[in-house]
C-alpha cells in the first residue's frame, strides 16, 4: 500500500501550469517576448493575426494597427499574477496602448521529460 501512495505521489506535478495568451500589436511583440523570457518561460509561439473590427469602427476606438501578435506561453501558475501585472504596469497602461492577456489552465503535460523541461525542473 505504501509503495503505490508512493508511485501517486511521484506522479503528481508539484507546479500547476498555465497557458498565457498575450495579443498585442506586432510591432511589441518583441517587447513582450522579452518581458516573458525574464521570468523564465521555456515555451512561447507566436502567432500573427489581424483584428476583425471593420476600420471605421478601429478608427473611433483609437486603434492605429489592426496586425496583431498571438504570443502563446506556458508558465507556471504562480508567476501568473506579477506577469500581468508586469504587464500593466509597463504598456498597458500607455496612452494608445492596446492588448489583453488571459490564461488557461492546463490539466495535463505529456511527459515528464517535457514537464521538466517548462518548470525549469533539474531532470532526475
Amino acid at each position: 500500500m505504501a509503495n503505490r501512495k508512493e508511485k501517486e505521489n511521484r506522479l503528481t506535478a508539484p507546479k500547476k501550469l498555465k497557458a498565457l495568451f498575450t495579443i498585442v500589436e506586432r510591432n511589441k511583440c518583441d517587447f513582450y517576448l522579452g518581458v516573458l523570457e525574464g521570468f523564465g518561460t521555456n515555451f512561447q509561439t507566436v502567432l500573427y493575426g489581424r483584428g476583425t473590427a471593420p476600420s471605421e469602427i478601429q478608427g473611433i476606438l483609437g486603434f492605429s494597427n489592426p496586425e496583431k501578435a498571438i504570443i502563446v506561453s506556458i508558465v507556471e501558475e504562480d508567476k501568473i499574477k506579477e506577469i500581468l501585472n508586469s504587464f500593466e504596469d509597463k504598456y498597458f497602461k500607455l496612452k494608445h496602448a492596446s492588448g489583453i492577456a488571459f490564461t488557461v489552465s492546463l490539466s495535463s503535460v505529456i511527459g515528464k521529460m517535457v514537464y521538466q523541461f517548462l518548470t525549469n525542473m533539474e531532470v532526475e
